[in-house]
This record gives C-alpha cells, structure tokens and sequence, in this order.
C-alpha cells in the first residue's frame, strides 16, 4: 500500500472511530418518590470519557417510560398513575432544555409504554392497569391531540395474583412502520395491527398469537438487519425468538434469562438487541439483579445464552445499548444508579467500567441526538 493510500485508510479510521464516539442526549425517566420532584433528567454521555453531564431536568409524576421523536425536538412521557390519572405529556426539546408543551389523558390507568412513528404525526401509548391502548395524533407543535382510537383489552391468565384482568405492557411498531404489535401481560398474547400513520389509523389483524400460559409478555425487540422478533415474558423469566413475515409471528424458540440453577422467581424487565444483530440482552430485576446475554444464530436466529452479567445494583428495570454499540447502561431503580459498562463486541460480554450516574430512582433510558 502506497503512502497516501495509507494515510486515507488512517484518515477513514479516525473519522469513523469519533463518530462512533460522539456525545448523545440521555433522557433518563424516573419514579418519583415525593412530589414536586424532577422526574426527567437530561444528560450528554461521552462514550469517549464515559461522562454524563447533567443538561436539564423536568418535574413529572412518575415518567417511567419516554419515547425521543426521531427528529430529536420533541419527548414524550407517560405519567404512571392510576385511578383516572394516566397521562402522556409532549414536551419541546432545544439544547438539551426541555419545555412542556401540553398533557392529555392517557385513556387508561398505569400508563407504562409510549412509542411514536418516525414521521413524528403519532404517539401510541399502553396503560397497564387500564387495560387499554390508545393512538394520540401530533400536532404540528409537537403537542398531542385528544386520542384518535381507544382499545379496551378483556381477558386474564392463569396467574391469578399477576393476570386477573389484561395488561398491556408495551406497543412497539414493525421497522417499517406498517405493523404495531402489542404485548398485553395479563393475557399472555400479542397482538398486532395494521398502522396508517398518515390516517391515525391501527387496524387490528387476525395475526395476533398466544405465547405460553401464564408467561406474562412484556417487551417485544426486532432484529436490527432480519425478519426476527424477540419477546420477554416477565413472569417466566423468558424470551421467545420468532419469526414475523407479513405481521405474522412465528415462534421459534423460547429460552430461560434465568442463571443456570436458580431457584429465583422471575421478575424480567427489558430486552434489546445490539445494533449489530450480533447478540441480544434481557434483565431480570430482584432478587438476581442480572442482564443475560444471547448470542443470535445468524442464520436461525435463535439464541443461545453466553453469558451473565450482575448490573451493579437492585431492581435493573430498563437498560440500553448506546448508538455506537460500545456502551451498555444499566438503570438500578432501587439503587438510585445507573452503571456502564464496555460491551466487547466480539463476545457480547459486559465489563464494568466503573463509573455510573447518580439518579432517584431511574426506570427508563433512551437515546437523542
């Protein structure tokens, strides 16, 4: 190789390697513990340095799930409360600063999920102890209209302390926004619908499945670069590996989080897939205080389990992969903590960096610009 090939290879390099450490906003969503407290922070986390350096924050009741609009202006946050209070909130978000713009009923009690579409013109939101999905329009401020469509779930499961009534515990859309599928806990399914963003319209299918009795879904994660889909039951402690052509779900496979001999009821959290396809994690809250780590068959899709990771601290109910792959943050709710830890990416294996980021109970972690 010539030298100024050399020197152009050298140049790609280090253009690639700041890129794929450039500063990302952090929002972090919490459960807030007395009133009038910040709710949401904001941070930017330097995967270089592996700092977090507060921006702003936001007083909220109990924001502890956030969906960031893919433009980066706008954040939207549940507020989990129940008895008639369920709320979504839209706010505006200029330098890291954010500003509230308005809040609307979430038609349901114990909002827990909030999503919205690439385009920005829908946010979509689950309400566990309602029962209940909605789909809210975007006004061209950013703020949410009153909700479109209100689906009411019916049914239970044979967990009788967990599953007396339905659940719906996430609403994640297709990566081409085409479908929405929606775990609901209580009645151990998934259902799907057609999504016509510009209509605010969701069409439920006839390709809704039933996942094993009593497993209780939670998260639902697609494959970055495959038709694959992987949902975490909560109260099993599992996840299962499927296929999804045409909304469709197929179910390949379904393996435990669990360490290998424990005794420990499940209580699993979250589910993420590297961004790339490489290896899949899930967490397990108390009394483990885990994340699994999968290797995905790049073939089959299915997973086998490589590895175990404690997160440093109690109650991980929400983790997340930076951008870049290289950072995995840890949410400990009960320990006021979110830890870092390196990924390798060869492995997928977790190493604890040391370092971590002080928040009142944090619940809910998600990436801006």
């Amino acid at each position: 190789m010539n030298r100024s090939l050399r020197f152009l290879g050298l140049a790609l390099l280090a253009s690639l390697s700041a890129a794929a450490q450039k500063p990302q906003t952090l929002f972090v969503g919490t459960y807030t513990r007395t009133p009038g407290r910040a709710g949401i922070f904001v941070y930017r986390f330097d995967g270089a340095t592996q700092e977090a350096t507060l921006l702003d924050t936001m007083i909220a009741v109990n924001p502890s799930y956030l969906a960031p609009s893919a433009d980066g202006r706008f954040l939207y946050a549940v507020s989990e409360q129940g008895k008639g209070k369920g709320a979504v909130g839209a706010y505006r978000v200029r330098k890291g600063q954010l500003t509230l713009i308005n809040q609307v009923s979430s038609e349901g009690d114990d909002p827990c999920y909030v999503t919205t579409d690439r385009k920005g013109k829908n946010v979509i939101v689950g309400n566990y102890s309602g029962g209940t999905m909605a789909l809210f329009p975007v006004a061209p401020d950013g703020g949410l209209a009153p909700a479109e469509q209100v689906f009411q779930y019916a049914g239970s499961g044979p967990n009788t302390q967990r599953q007396g009534a339905p659940h719906v515990h996430s609403t994640v859309l297709s990566p081409g926004e085409d479908y929405l599928l929606v775990a609901d806990l209580g009645t151990d399914s998934v259902k799907t619908y057609r999504f016509a963003p510009g209509k605010h319209r969701l069409t439920e299918t006839k390709k809704s499945i039933r996942l094993s009795a009593g497993s209780g879904p939670r998260h639902i994660v697609f494959h970055p670069k495959k038709d694959w889909v992987y949902i975490l039951q909560e109260l099993s402690g599992t996840v299962t590996a499927a296929t999804f052509n045409g909304g469709k779900l197929a179910p390949l496979q379904e393996i435990s989080l669990l360490p290998a001999g424990s005794s420990s009821a499940p209580h699993s959290a979250d589910i993420h897939v590297s961004p790339d396809g490489a290896f899949l994690y899930a967490s397990n809250r108390a009394p483990t205080n885990h994340i699994a780590i999968f290797r995905i068959d790049e073939k089959t899709g299915t997973l086998t389990l490589a590895g175990t990771q404690p997160t440093g601290g109690a109650v991980p109910r929400n983790f997340t992969l930076d951008p870049s792959g290289n950072w995995l943050l840890a949410a400990n709710q009960d320990s006021d903590r979110i830890t870092i830890f390196k990924v390798d990416k060869a492995t997928g294996l977790l190493t604890d960096t040391g370092k971590s980021i002080s928040v009142p109970g944090p619940v809910c972690l998600k990436w801006g610009n």
